[in-house]
């Protein structure tokens, strides 16, 4: 393929323009270079894709930051992206030459500011001070204590929306934010995530009551994607207002989730993706299953960071609506199925 001529010729003019790589980064850095370059180059082809610059631009952002804690400078990315300009120059041909050019060139301008990163745990945010307390405990390895916190502020009467809102998405917005700025490693960014769903689970039954004649959700992930705690807070979410809901998980194969949806007819699918470069298998996934006119009446909503970055970007994989977080999920659900009540009901 013609992105693993350029990743590869990219890394090979790279190593020679910066011979003091090697030694920077030992026997392993040029595999790594290559991979990271296929990387760059799978999410411009996305953006490209989906008519999207503001997904590449997020990505260079938050790739810069990301690749500081690897001792890979803000020059060394220049460089990168410079060479796979002059690649893609020379292996592209015209009109797709042009525009894929004009996104890079877009990463790149904004690269050149300084980027910050602030906190997603503000004081001026609602339980401000329990987010604060929660994610404390976990980074120390409370896991107990953290279980225990949120079940007193659930017997204290905090609601549990709220808790999952304020507390768990904010916690976990923010854990990834050290993870970036390689404040924490990867290994306790998943402890914390795992407490965070163990917590998730305990605190369940202690709201959950049995209901009838409800209207049915459906929820999938795509790709192999690992970050599944949102999908599972947005099922909840409609538990909590009534709805029979089914999670069936990541990477399922179209096939099977066609046969499931006609199987198990469902009002609302909700569809969540995490990496931008798996929105091409959201527009796959939803080009099928309107394909099946046994599914006309189903309504599919989109959600997941992609499409908060690009809030119109819903429209062109050909979702129904898009919800930035389980909270607003349930006014969407409002309006695409009649009948639903919302969460300000």
């Amino acid at each position: 393929m013609i992105a693993e001529q350029i990743a590869e010729e990219v890394t090979l003019r790279q190593y020679e323009l910066q011979p003091e790589l090697r030694q920077r980064f030992g026997p392993s850095g040029i595999a790594r270079t290559r991979q990271d370059s296929l990387y760059h180059l799978r999410y411009l082809a996305q953006s490209v894709s989906l008519e999207s610059p503001l997904l590449f631009i997020n990505y260079i952002i938050w790739l810069k930051v990301l690749l500081m804690q690897y001792k890979i400078t803000a020059e060394d990315l220049r460089i990168n992206l410079e060479l796979m300009k002059d690649a893609i120059s020379i292996k592209v041909e015209p009109p797709d030459r042009e525009l894929i050019l004009s996104y890079l060139d877009m990463g790149m301008y904004h690269m050149r500011g300084e980027e910050s990163v602030p906190s997603f745990l503000q004081p001026d945010q609602p339980y401000f001070r329990e987010a604060e307390q929660y994610l404390g405990l976990l980074l120390d390895g409370e896991r107990r204590q953290a279980a225990e916190f949120i079940m007193k502020l659930y017997d204290d009467g905090m609601p549990v929306q709220d808790i999952y809102l304020h507390i768990f998405q904010q916690s976990q917005y923010e854990i990834g934010r050290l993870w970036q700025l390689g404040q924490i490693t990867v290994a306790q960014e998943h402890y914390c995530t795992a407490c965070t769903q163990s917590i998730i689970s305990q605190l369940y039954p202690r709201w959950i009551e049995a209901q009838s004649g409800r209207k049915r959700l459906v929820a999938v992930g795509v790709g192999e994607e690992l970050h599944e705690i949102g999908l599972r807070m947005l099922t909840d979410f409609f538990e909590m207002k009534g709805w029979n809901t089914f999670y069936l998980g990541s990477n399922m194969p179209a096939d099977s989730l066609i046969r499931y949806l006609k199987e198990q007819p469902a009002d609302l699918l909700a569809v969540s993706v995490t990496m931008t470069f798996h929105v091409s298998e959201v527009v796959r996934m939803i080009q099928v299953i309107r394909g099946h006119a046994e599914l006309d009446g189903l309504k599919i909503m989109v959600g997941g960071m992609p499409f908060n970055i690009d809030r119109d970007l819903w429209k062109k994989v050909g979702a129904d609506g898009y919800a930035p977080d389980a909270g607003s999920a349930l006014e969407i659900a409002a309006q695409l199925v009649p009948g639903t009540w919302s969460q300000k009901n």
